[in-house]
């Protein structure tokens, strides 16, 4: 199974579902030079949200602390600790922010 996103030309392999971690993100760089961090829950679900931390500027996201919150996952930015809701791309601790979520599926490999 590969794990692929939705962009503007249409669906990107990622990578193999099987090369990611629960609790653990990577980061994928994108056909428009943007990039987007990849995660996958335990029940094998995946997200993607950008990289892109909205109050630092930084790539750092995909490195982030995954936990969840009344039942939502989200992603704890390594450096000042907003929290993102992987589902919306919501920060959770301010409300007024959000990043870009990619519409994410699993897809057999031939």
């Amino acid at each position: 199974m590969t794990v692929e996103l939705r962009v503007k030309e249409g669906w990107l392999t990622v990578c193999e579902l099987s090369s990611l971690t629960p609790g653990r993100g990577v980061a994928a760089l994108l056909p428009d030079g943007s990039q987007a961090a990849v995660f996958v829950d335990r029940a094998g679900r995946p997200y993607a949200i950008a990289n892109q931390d909205p109050f630092t500027g930084a790539h750092v996201l995909s490195r982030g602390l995954v936990g969840t919150l009344s039942g939502r996952p989200f992603v704890a930015s390594p450096l000042l600790k907003q929290r993102f809701d992987l589902e919306s791309g919501r920060c959770l601790d301010h409300e007024e922010v959000a990043v870009r979520t990619y519409p994410v599926r699993t897809a057999a490999t031939s």
